[in-house]
This record gives C-alpha cells, structure tokens and sequence, in this order.
C-alpha cells in the first residue's frame, strides 16, 4: 500500500458525509446529591465501585451503556461468547471477488501474501467487558491529560492519536487496552464477513473520526453498539507476533518485549489515495504499531458493590 499524507481536515467531513440511520436521544439531567455530578435523570443506577471509579447506567442512542461519570466516556457492555478469530478462506475469496469485480484499485498480491499474518484461525473464547463506544477524543484524553495537544485532529471532538505521549495516557489511565481478541470479537460483533456491514468493498462514507453529531456515531455502530471500529488505527494490549500460531484459545493478550498489535486505521489515510485503503477496515487486518495510534480503552463489567439509586 502507498503511505498516506495524514490525517487533514477529515473529522468535520466526515462528520458531514456520515449516514444518518438513527436518532440520539436527547435526556433531561439530573444533579446527584453528591459531589455535584450531573448525570441524566433516566439512569438505572450508579455505582461507585472498591476502587473508587463511578459509573452511571443509562441509555444512549437507544441502545444500554456503561458511562465512566469522571471523564464521561461511554462504554457498551460486550456479551461474552466464541467467535472464530482470524482471516478465513471464505474472507480471502470474498477479497478476491471484489478484485474480479474490479473493486481493488491497485495490486493487492501483497495482501494476500501477508494473510499468514491474521492465520491459522482460531476458535476463541472472550468473556464479557465493557470497551469505549469510539476512540478516545481530544476532550476526553484532556480529562487526564489537561496539557495534551494532539496535531492530527481538527477539533475536540475528534479521534486522539498519540505518538510519544502513549505512554503518558497509559500512565494515568484507570482502564486497560483490549486485546486484539477482544478488539476483532466487539469488531465483528457476531459476524464472521469482511466488516461487520458484510463482504461488500467498505468506502470512505463508512469512515468515521469525529464524534461531535451523535446521530452520525449511531449510524457508525454494529450490533454491539461500536462505533468507527477499523476507521482509526488503534493500539492493543498484545505484542506483535506475525502469526496466530500457539496464540491462546483466550482472550488473553500475548506479552513480550516489542511493538504492540495495532488494528484498523483506514481514516489515518483520509483522503484515501486510491491505493485499497479500504483493507484496513476489514475486521481481521492487523499490523504492527509504527508512528501514532489512538486509543480505545476496556474495562471490567461493573458489579453492583455499592450501587446508589
């Protein structure tokens, strides 16, 4: 694949270009008695956990979540199950029928030969997390880190993308990265085709790396809730070994000294340049951390220790 130029001004068109296919609801707020938190006034409970962290179970864009009231993250609660994790055949042949269709805009030999990669597929078990409905945005990264100043987004609302500061946001961070299994399982979110939208050649209009129009992030999301999954390259907690080999029946992420797994990243290169930017959103590329990525961080089902109501 040729390099892209970078990011640009992506995040206000596409906030623009995205199809609308769901309305976000817009919910009164209510002030808690405590520690001057407004949250909304629908909520199932609060819940303030041994570790400290708060959440607020509510409903956004019509769909359950999970949101972390300190920062205002919203998370979606991923059900456990198995899925087979992995770049299968009918995946490949499924690429090599939108080459036929002259869907690939360049040669893509290279795809092919670097599928062992995302092989052997494998029958992996995850068990339920909650993970962020989007990237982090600028906003919510400031909320750790009030002085971070990102130069690929064009404004708050877009996609944080770290280069040497990573390790100061993972630093502070009260959550964890996902593993690459848990990443492709809530990308896939129960489909085993390209993208969780099927074996058609993905476009630009399915990127998404602004979430300031809720309604353009609920016609981003699968089944699961997720959205923009594939547009930003985003770091995972695994090392990057080039093959599923001996990898876990787990969810576990493979530790060592080295560059972490990075999934998806096809708005990294907006505008695409004609080079099948579009591989990167399918749900089982995947390729070694290089120079930025963003973050989409994971954390535990909250219990109901001490749920306020």
């Amino acid at each position: 694949m040729c390099k892209g130029t970078g990011v640009g001004d992506r995040c206000g068109r596409q906030a623009q270009r995205a199809t609308v296919g769901h309305e976000a609801a817009s919910w009164p707020v209510a002030l808690l008695p405590r520690d001057g938190i407004q949250v909304p006034s629908f909520v199932r409970n609060v819940q303030l956990l041994a570790s400290g962290t708060m959440w607020v179970q509510e409903i956004v864009a019509g769909r359950p979540a999970w949101r972390h009231t300190p920062s205002g993250v919203v998370f979606r609660a991923v059900p456990g199950g198995t899925f087979r994790m992995g770049l299968s055949d009918a995946e490949l042949e499924a690429v090599r029928a939108i080459e036929r269709a002259g869907g690939a805009e360049d040669d893509i030999e290279g795809f092919f030969a670097d599928a062992v990669r995302a092989q052997p597929v494998r029958e992996v078990r995850v068990e339920p997390f909650l993970i962020a409905r989007h990237p982090l945005t600028v906003a919510q990264v400031r909320h750790w880190l009030p002085e971070y100043e990102d130069s690929f987004a064009d404004s708050a609302s877009g996609t944080a993308r770290f280069e040497d500061d990573l390790d100061d946001l993972l630093g502070t961070l009260p959550f964890r990265l996902p593993s690459e299994a848990e990443w492709e399982y809530a990308a896939r979110a129960g489909t085993t085709t390209l993208t969780f939208r099927g074996n058609g050649r993905p476009n630009e209009d399915q990127l998404l790396d602004d979430f300031a129009d809720d309604e353009c992030t609920a016609a981003a999301e699968n089944s699961f809730g997720l959205a923009a999954m594939g547009s930003a390259s985003e770091i995972c907690a695994d090392v990057w070994i080039p093959h599923f080999t001996d990898a876990p029946v787990d969810a576990r992420p493979r530790t060592g000294d080295g560059p972490r797994v990075v999934r998806g990243g096809a708005a990294d290169l907006y505008p695409w340049q004609g080079c099948d930017e579009w591989l990167l959103l399918l749900s089982a590329t995947r390729y070694e951390f290089q120079e930025f990525a963003a973050v989409r961080p994971v954390a535990s089902v909250p219990t109901r220790q001490g749920a306020a109501r």
